[in-house]
């Protein structure tokens, strides 16, 4: 029998997006590089290797997010801990949305997604780090 999904992306994206603080894309950059915020890289790490990343960035696979943030996983990263504004980015904005909404929810603040994730950010001709 054929599964019934009842919430789909579109709504999960939508719900998310009421939520969230979405920054446009020169905002994002001219953030870029201020102390008092995290950029969270949630691509895979082949995109990053292929396309770069903002400058800085933490990396964070989608899959260890909810570990990574919470103090009491054995996962937990102390990046997570500081009283710093979080801004999520993926390539274009929807893994990025849903991350913020689950941090949210979990207790991390304040957070953001870059709108167009790193694909506009390349188009913007944002600053990029390459990884070796």
């Amino acid at each position: 029998m054929a599964q019934s999904i009842t919430v789909g992306i579109k709504h999960l994206l939508e719900e998310a997006r009421k939520e969230v603080t979405t920054l446009p894309l020169d905002e994002a950059v001219r953030l870029s590089d201020r102390d008092d915020h995290v950029f969270v890289d949630l691509r895979d790490i082949r995109e990053i290797n292929r396309n770069g990343k903002v400058p800085g960035a933490f990396s964070c696979p989608r899959g260890m997010l909810e570990f990574w943030i919470d103090p009491e996983s054995p996962y937990h990263k102390e990046i997570f801990n500081q009283d710093k504004t979080y801004v999520f980015y993926c390539a274009s904005g929807w893994r990025s949305a849903l991350s913020a909404k689950t941090a949210m929810t979990m207790g991390l603040s304040p957070v953001a997604h870059v709108d167009g994730g790193f694909t506009a950010w390349i188009a913007a001709n944002g600053p990029i780090e390459t990884i070796d």
